[in-house]
Parts: C-alpha cells; structure tokens; sequence
C-alpha cells in the first residue's frame, strides 16, 4: 500500500494506515533514550543512555520487529495508548506534536523528503548517545540530554 500525499495534514492518527504510523517516526532516536522522573516534580528528564539496542550510527532499533522480547520495558507506541505516553515522547516528536493538534517540524523527513533531515538539522541523537550497559543505573542523571 502507498502512503497518501501529505497524509499527517488530514488524516486522524488513529485512520493511519500501519505503513503512514511507521512514517511518522522522524528517526531522532529521542524515544529510546533512558528517563528519569523527578519524584518531587514529575518533571521528565531525558539522558543521553540509549536502549541496548540502539543503533548510535543509524538513530534506530537494532531489532525493531521484536524488540519486546529482548527489551520487555520497551513501549510500543500506538494510537490508542498515545493519551497516556504522549508526555514521555520528546517534544519534537511527530506522533507527540500531531496527537497535540501541533504540526510537524519543517525540518521533517516527511515535509522535506529527505530521510537525513532530522540528523542534518541537528534534532537527533547521532553522536550523543552511550549505551545502558556502559553505564551503571545511578549514574544515569549524569547523562542528561538537553532538549529544545
């Protein structure tokens, strides 16, 4: 199936085919950094300690098609448990800013056509990550990624 021309202006993200939901993803690697929580604040803190499996050269998951069974935490985005994780999704992200009625960025593979953009204009996680198994738990708000 063919994705719809500019599909993410008119269609509900609920009505997205499974191959349009997939094409969301901007491939900024944001949600597979490890989180912290401030328990006094509820304030989300992103690190810069990325998933096992993530793949610092290309910004994805290693084993995307099942990545629940190594990685039994990993959350796996859909459009109906988006209401309760959309706050835990950068503030960039696509599925994030369309389910808050927001537009996508104009630096977006799917507004520019280039798949490279989101690395050309800086809003992945390429060359910032360390992997969680080089880093001990405790340690992991000394990694903290800054977000704009």
């Amino acid at each position: 199936m063919t994705m719809r021309p500019e599909f993410w202006t008119t269609i509900p993200l609920a009505n997205m085919t499974p191959e349009e939901w997939e094409a969301l993803c901007d491939g900024c690697g944001k949600c597979c950094l490890n989180k912290l929580e401030d328990i006094d604040t509820e304030e989300l803190i992103f690190t810069r300690v990325a998933c096992r499996l993530f793949d610092d050269t290309s910004c994805r998951c290693a084993n995307y098609a099942v990545r629940k069974q190594h990685v039994p935490e990993c959350v796996v985005l859909t459009p109906i448990n988006l209401d309760e994780i959309a706050y835990w999704m950068p503030p960039s992200c696509a599925y994030r800013l369309l389910h808050e009625g927001r537009p996508l960025p104009d630096w977006h593979p799917l507004v520019t056509g280039d798949p490279a953009s989101t690395h050309k204009a800086g809003k992945s996680v390429l060359g910032l990550t360390v992997s969680e198994a080089a880093v001990a738990l405790d340690d992991w708000e000394d990694y903290p990624l800054p977000l704009d």
